[in-house]
Protein backbone atom coordinates (compact mmCIF):
# COMPACT_ATOMS: atom_id res chain seq x y z
CA UNK A 1 0.00 0.00 0.00
CA UNK A 2 2.78 2.43 0.89
CA UNK A 3 4.56 1.66 -2.38
CA UNK A 4 1.32 2.34 -4.27
CA UNK A 5 0.89 5.70 -2.54
CA UNK A 6 4.49 6.62 -3.36
CA UNK A 7 4.04 5.68 -7.02
CA UNK A 8 0.81 7.71 -7.23
CA UNK A 9 2.58 10.70 -5.67
CA UNK A 10 5.49 10.47 -8.10
CA UNK A 11 3.17 10.15 -11.10
CA UNK A 12 1.20 13.17 -9.91
CA UNK A 13 4.38 15.20 -9.49
CA UNK A 14 5.60 14.16 -12.93
CA UNK A 15 2.30 15.22 -14.50
CA UNK A 16 2.45 18.61 -12.81
CA UNK A 17 6.11 19.00 -13.72
CA UNK A 18 5.41 18.47 -17.42
CA UNK A 19 3.30 21.64 -17.51
CA UNK A 20 4.72 25.12 -18.03
CA UNK A 21 3.08 28.49 -18.61
CA UNK A 22 2.35 28.96 -22.32
CA UNK A 23 5.21 30.55 -24.24
CA UNK A 24 2.84 33.03 -25.89
CA UNK A 25 1.85 34.52 -22.53
CA UNK A 26 3.68 37.67 -21.44
CA UNK A 27 1.21 39.09 -18.89
CA UNK A 28 0.33 37.37 -15.62
CA UNK A 29 -1.58 38.25 -12.46
CA UNK A 30 -0.32 36.19 -9.52
CA UNK A 31 -2.46 35.60 -6.44
CA UNK A 32 -0.87 33.97 -3.39
CA UNK A 33 -2.98 32.94 -0.40
CA UNK A 34 -1.51 31.93 2.95
CA UNK A 35 -3.07 28.45 2.76
CA UNK A 36 -6.00 26.50 1.30
CA UNK A 37 -8.40 27.89 3.92
CA UNK A 38 -7.54 31.56 3.41
CA UNK A 39 -10.09 34.03 2.03
CA UNK A 40 -7.50 36.78 1.57
CA UNK A 41 -4.91 36.99 -1.20
CA UNK A 42 -1.86 39.04 -2.14
CA UNK A 43 -1.99 40.04 -5.81
CA UNK A 44 0.77 41.20 -8.13
CA UNK A 45 1.17 41.78 -11.85
CA UNK A 46 4.07 40.52 -14.01
CA UNK A 47 5.22 41.03 -17.58
CA UNK A 48 7.66 38.83 -19.47
CA UNK A 49 10.58 40.42 -21.31
CA UNK A 50 13.32 38.48 -23.07
CA UNK A 51 12.01 35.27 -21.56
CA UNK A 52 12.05 36.53 -17.94
CA UNK A 53 9.15 37.59 -15.72
CA UNK A 54 9.33 40.99 -14.01
CA UNK A 55 6.90 42.39 -11.48
CA UNK A 56 5.31 45.69 -12.47
CA UNK A 57 4.08 47.90 -9.64
CA UNK A 58 3.42 46.97 -6.05
CA UNK A 59 1.54 44.12 -4.38
CA UNK A 60 -2.11 44.68 -3.49
CA UNK A 61 -4.72 42.90 -1.40
CA UNK A 62 -7.78 40.99 -2.57
CA UNK A 63 -10.49 38.69 -1.24
CA UNK A 64 -11.28 35.10 -2.17
CA UNK A 65 -14.04 32.60 -1.47
CA UNK A 66 -15.30 32.48 2.10
CA UNK A 67 -14.15 28.85 2.41
CA UNK A 68 -10.73 29.41 0.83
CA UNK A 69 -9.40 27.66 -2.26
CA UNK A 70 -9.74 24.35 -4.09
CA UNK A 71 -8.17 23.12 -7.33
CA UNK A 72 -10.01 24.52 -10.36
CA UNK A 73 -10.40 23.68 -14.03
CA UNK A 74 -8.02 25.84 -16.03
CA UNK A 75 -5.09 25.22 -18.37
CA UNK A 76 -3.00 23.53 -15.65
CA UNK A 77 -2.90 19.81 -14.75
CA UNK A 78 -4.52 18.94 -11.43
CA UNK A 79 -2.79 16.53 -9.04
CA UNK A 80 -4.44 13.13 -9.09
CA UNK A 81 -7.00 12.38 -6.42
CA UNK A 82 -7.61 15.96 -5.32
CA UNK A 83 -11.01 17.57 -4.86
CA UNK A 84 -12.04 20.05 -7.56
CA UNK A 85 -14.25 23.09 -7.38
CA UNK A 86 -17.99 22.50 -7.43
CA UNK A 87 -20.93 24.86 -7.90
CA UNK A 88 -21.82 26.68 -4.70
CA UNK A 89 -18.89 25.43 -2.59
CA UNK A 90 -17.79 28.94 -1.60
CA UNK A 91 -14.20 28.35 -2.75
CA UNK A 92 -12.00 30.13 -5.27
CA UNK A 93 -10.46 27.93 -7.99
CA UNK A 94 -6.70 27.47 -7.72
CA UNK A 95 -4.47 26.92 -10.74
CA UNK A 96 -3.67 28.76 -13.97
CA UNK A 97 -6.41 30.46 -15.96
CA UNK A 98 -6.77 32.60 -19.06
CA UNK A 99 -8.39 35.95 -18.30
CA UNK A 100 -10.29 38.44 -20.43
CA UNK A 101 -13.69 39.71 -21.38
CA UNK A 102 -15.15 42.56 -19.35
CA UNK A 103 -18.72 43.33 -18.31
CA UNK A 104 -19.88 46.48 -16.58
CA UNK A 105 -22.61 48.97 -15.85
CA UNK A 106 -20.89 51.75 -17.77
CA UNK A 107 -21.23 52.62 -21.44
CA UNK A 108 -17.49 52.16 -21.88
CA UNK A 109 -14.32 51.58 -19.86
CA UNK A 110 -10.65 52.29 -20.41
CA UNK A 111 -9.26 49.10 -21.96
CA UNK A 112 -7.14 47.65 -24.75
CA UNK A 113 -8.95 48.05 -28.10
CA UNK A 114 -9.09 44.26 -28.55
CA UNK A 115 -10.52 43.52 -25.11
CA UNK A 116 -14.18 42.48 -25.26
CA UNK A 117 -16.47 44.78 -23.28
CA UNK A 118 -20.23 44.55 -22.81
CA UNK A 119 -22.44 47.03 -20.98
CA UNK A 120 -24.78 44.93 -18.85
CA UNK A 121 -28.51 45.43 -19.31
CA UNK A 122 -31.56 43.79 -17.72
CA UNK A 123 -31.62 41.32 -20.63
CA UNK A 124 -28.18 39.85 -19.92
CA UNK A 125 -27.75 36.49 -18.22
CA UNK A 126 -24.88 34.45 -16.80
CA UNK A 127 -26.01 30.85 -16.46
CA UNK A 128 -25.22 29.11 -13.16
CA UNK A 129 -27.66 26.23 -13.71
CA UNK A 130 -25.46 23.13 -13.95
CA UNK A 131 -28.10 21.21 -15.90
CA UNK A 132 -28.24 23.77 -18.70
CA UNK A 133 -26.36 23.48 -21.98
CA UNK A 134 -25.50 27.15 -21.46
CA UNK A 135 -23.90 26.56 -18.05
CA UNK A 136 -21.19 29.10 -17.20
CA UNK A 137 -21.91 31.11 -20.34
CA UNK A 138 -23.11 34.61 -21.09
CA UNK A 139 -26.46 35.00 -22.82
CA UNK A 140 -28.19 38.13 -24.03
CA UNK A 141 -31.96 37.84 -24.49
CA UNK A 142 -34.03 39.60 -27.13
CA UNK A 143 -36.68 40.23 -24.47
CA UNK A 144 -36.91 41.08 -20.80
CA UNK A 145 -36.48 38.05 -18.50
CA UNK A 146 -39.89 36.45 -18.11
CA UNK A 147 -39.47 32.92 -16.75
CA UNK A 148 -38.19 32.03 -13.28
CA UNK A 149 -35.10 30.48 -14.92
CA UNK A 150 -34.31 33.66 -16.86
CA UNK A 151 -34.80 35.87 -13.82
CA UNK A 152 -32.53 33.70 -11.68
CA UNK A 153 -29.76 33.86 -14.30
CA UNK A 154 -30.05 37.63 -14.77
CA UNK A 155 -26.77 39.45 -14.22
CA UNK A 156 -26.98 41.69 -11.17
CA UNK A 157 -28.23 45.23 -11.62
CA UNK A 158 -27.45 48.23 -9.43
CA UNK A 159 -24.87 46.34 -7.35
CA UNK A 160 -21.65 48.34 -6.99
CA UNK A 161 -19.24 45.39 -6.48
CA UNK A 162 -20.63 43.73 -9.62
CA UNK A 163 -20.64 46.93 -11.69
CA UNK A 164 -17.28 46.05 -13.26
CA UNK A 165 -15.91 42.54 -13.73
CA UNK A 166 -13.35 40.66 -15.80
CA UNK A 167 -13.77 36.96 -16.57
CA UNK A 168 -11.47 34.32 -15.08
CA UNK A 169 -11.71 31.33 -17.43
CA UNK A 170 -12.35 28.60 -14.89
CA UNK A 171 -14.43 25.70 -16.26
CA UNK A 172 -14.90 27.76 -19.38
CA UNK A 173 -16.56 27.02 -22.71
CA UNK A 174 -16.07 24.78 -24.64
CA UNK A 175 -14.72 22.47 -21.90
CA UNK A 176 -17.45 23.04 -19.33
CA UNK A 177 -18.07 20.40 -16.66
CA UNK A 178 -21.67 20.45 -15.32
CA UNK A 179 -21.76 21.84 -11.77
CA UNK A 180 -17.98 22.30 -11.91
CA UNK A 181 -18.19 25.94 -10.84
CA UNK A 182 -19.36 29.00 -12.73
CA UNK A 183 -19.29 32.80 -12.85
CA UNK A 184 -15.73 33.34 -11.63
CA UNK A 185 -14.53 36.93 -12.12
CA UNK A 186 -12.25 39.66 -10.91
CA UNK A 187 -14.59 42.32 -9.59
CA UNK A 188 -14.80 45.16 -7.06
CA UNK A 189 -14.60 44.03 -3.49
CA UNK A 190 -17.54 44.30 -1.11
CA UNK A 191 -17.57 46.39 2.09
CA UNK A 192 -14.10 47.78 1.31
CA UNK A 193 -12.61 44.29 1.48
CA UNK A 194 -14.31 43.24 4.71
CA UNK A 195 -16.38 40.60 2.91
CA UNK A 196 -15.18 37.35 1.35
CA UNK A 197 -16.67 36.09 -1.94
CA UNK A 198 -18.50 33.06 -3.29
CA UNK A 199 -15.43 32.14 -5.37
CA UNK A 200 -14.40 35.27 -7.26
CA UNK A 201 -11.28 37.37 -6.66
CA UNK A 202 -12.15 40.90 -5.60
CA UNK A 203 -10.14 44.08 -5.13
CA UNK A 204 -10.40 47.85 -4.86
CA UNK A 205 -12.02 49.51 -7.89
CA UNK A 206 -9.00 51.60 -8.92
CA UNK A 207 -6.79 48.52 -9.10
CA UNK A 208 -9.36 46.59 -11.12
CA UNK A 209 -9.69 49.47 -13.59
CA UNK A 210 -5.90 49.61 -13.93
CA UNK A 211 -5.77 45.88 -14.57
CA UNK A 212 -8.50 46.04 -17.23
CA UNK A 213 -6.71 48.93 -18.94
CA UNK A 214 -3.39 47.04 -18.87
CA UNK A 215 -4.16 43.53 -20.14
CA UNK A 216 -3.70 42.92 -23.86
CA UNK A 217 -5.50 39.91 -25.42
CA UNK A 218 -2.62 39.47 -27.88
CA UNK A 219 -0.27 38.83 -24.94
CA UNK A 220 -2.44 36.02 -23.50
CA UNK A 221 -2.91 37.34 -19.97
CA UNK A 222 -3.11 34.68 -17.26
CA UNK A 223 -4.16 34.41 -13.63
CA UNK A 224 -2.13 32.15 -11.35
CA UNK A 225 -3.85 31.57 -8.00
CA UNK A 226 -2.26 29.22 -5.46
CA UNK A 227 -1.63 28.82 -1.74
CA UNK A 228 1.91 29.87 -0.86
CA UNK A 229 3.29 26.36 -0.29
CA UNK A 230 1.98 25.12 -3.66
CA UNK A 231 3.26 28.23 -5.42
CA UNK A 232 6.77 27.75 -4.06
CA UNK A 233 6.74 24.06 -4.99
CA UNK A 234 5.39 24.60 -8.51
CA UNK A 235 7.20 27.83 -9.37
CA UNK A 236 10.31 26.16 -10.89
CA UNK A 237 8.30 23.34 -12.48
CA UNK A 238 5.63 25.50 -14.12
CA UNK A 239 8.01 28.44 -14.78
CA UNK A 240 5.82 30.77 -12.75
CA UNK A 241 6.71 34.45 -12.25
Amino acid sequence: MRLGILISFLLSLASCGAFQLPQDSSQCVVGIADDWGSSTVSLSYFEKKNGEWYRVGDIWKGRLGSKGLVWGRGIHPNPSGVSLKQEGDGRSPAGVFDIGGVWGAHKSVKKHPKTFYHQVTSRDLWVEDGSSKYYNQFLSLDHEPATAWEKKAQMKQNDYPQSLKMFIAHNAYPRVVPNGGSSIFFHIWRRDGAAATAGCTTMIEDRLRWLIATVDPDRRPLYVLLPRAEYEKLKPLWKLP
